[in-house]
């Protein structure tokens, strides 16, 4: 079998690297999928993981090259899905071909040498790396539902147990898998619920609608008839998604003060926008006790509410593809909030999987998103895998409510 495939490899090299970089990407991605369809198999994701990471290190310059490319396709190719909301559609398969090139030079560097413990050190460094502040590509992700751990001392350990045989007698070879025992998790679940009966809302609004004023009127009624029947139903707090209010709340106060009545039987978490000197904020509100805290959005979505690029660049794009928006403008630091006595920190959406959210003494966490922008797509699986990461990084529990997808308990 092997001299066959040698063989192969011999007689058709480029169709060769093409097929091995697409079996890398394939096996990268796995989890994904699995976890989309709703297959949990650790076993699985602990080989494919290890597979794929293998194959990076020793695999062919051109097929690192077809891996990443492949890779960003497999991983990002619903990115340009939200242009379509912002009159630009034409642009969804440019930037799927972009975020594809952008991880065909992300893992391109490796390429730039065919040493295995080269290849191991520049993809421990990649693993720091976020470009353009767009963080979704983790690769210790790989092992969040694995035998292997997600911890950055974990991913050295696998890539150094990979990279060893590459340098020892044919006796010893075998020796060096030894160190994936240093890799493996070795640490439970946290199973960290909080002392209060909490209501997850899931809508499922198409963007096209969501925003249209003559929806308005019945998203907010279903709105309430959800409270009323999360009081009846004895929750103490009830948590609807991000922007599931789709206007400025604070220019409503009509509204506001029906919320306050409401929040003297039960705490209510919603999302909406928030204006104030000319600036717009993506936000959570807290109805309770007839008074209402405010969190503003920490953490931007790169390109989707700030472009990370200089003043001059920002303007061009925003004039051109946002028809003129401004930049959302964000919190200086994250917000908890205290409910019944219970300290939660406040994240939206993107902001959910970002470390920066999980800094201090963080146990619980509530987590809003719309993932309708990028509908149908595996966007919301991604999303969960990575607050899943985060929530097992840092030993807390997400209580997370999504618009299209995604809602439920992360730890």
């Amino acid at each position: 079998m092997l001299k066959k495939i040698q063989t192969f490899k011999n007689n058709n090299p480029l169709i060769f690297d093409l097929l091995i970089g697409l079996i890398t990407a394939l096996l990268f991605s796995a989890f994904i999928y699995l976890e989309e369809w709703g297959i949990t198999v650790r076993f699985l994701n602990t080989i494919f993981g290890v597979a794929a990471l293998g194959l990076f290190l020793y695999i062919s310059k051109r097929a690192v090259l077809v891996a990443g490319f492949f890779v960003g396709l497999l991983w990002f190719y619903w990115i340009g899905y939200s242009f379509e909301y912002n009159g630009v559609g034409f642009l969804t398969p440019v930037i799927t071909f972009a975020f594809a090139v952008i991880y065909m030079l992300f893992f391109g560097v490796l390429a730039f040498t065919d040493k295995v413990y080269i290849r191991a050190i520049l993809l421990f460094v990649l693993s720091f790396v976020e470009p353009f502040d767009w963080n979704w590509l983790q690769i210790e992700l790989v092992f969040v539902d694995s035998y292997i751990g997600i911890f950055k001392y974990q991913l050295f350990f696998v890539l150094a147990a990979l990279s060893l045989p590459n340098y020892l007698k044919i006796k010893y070879k075998a020796a060096s898998l030894l160190l994936l025992v240093l890799a493996l998790n070795f640490n439970p679940t946290i199973d960290k619920v909080a002392p209060l009966k909490i209501k997850l809302v899931a809508t499922d609004i198409s963007q096209d609608r969501k925003w249209l004023r003559a929806t308005q009127g019945s998203t907010i009624a279903k709105i309430f008839k959800e409270i009323k029947s999360a009081k009846e139903q004895g929750y103490e707090v009830v948590v609807f998604p991000e922007s599931v209010f789709p206007l400025f709340m604070n220019k409503s106060p009509r509204l506001m003060d029906k919320l306050l009545e409401l929040s003297q039987d039960i705490t209510i978490i919603a999302g909406s926008l928030f204006k104030a000197n000319g600036n717009n904020y993506n936000v959570t509100y807290m109805f309770q006790d007839k008074k209402f805290e405010m969190a503003k959005k920490l953490v931007l979505v790169p390109f989707g509410e700030y472009i990370p690029l200089p003043k001059f660049a920002q303007k061009i794009i925003n004039d051109y593809f946002f028809a003129g928006q401004a930049d959302f403008s964000t919190a200086k630091a994250p917000t908890d909030f205290m409910i019944k006595g219970i300290k939660f920190r406040n994240a939206i959406c993107y902001e959910a999987t970002c470390q920066e959210i999980y800094e201090g003494d963080v146990d619980y966490v509530i987590a809003i998103s719309n993932n309708a922008w990028f509908a149908p797509s595996i966007e919301p699986t991604i999303q969960k895998l990575l607050m899943r990461y985060y929530a097992r990084k840092n030993a807390t529990t997400i209580y997370h409510s999504a618009n299209y997808k995604g809602t439920g308990i992360i730890r």
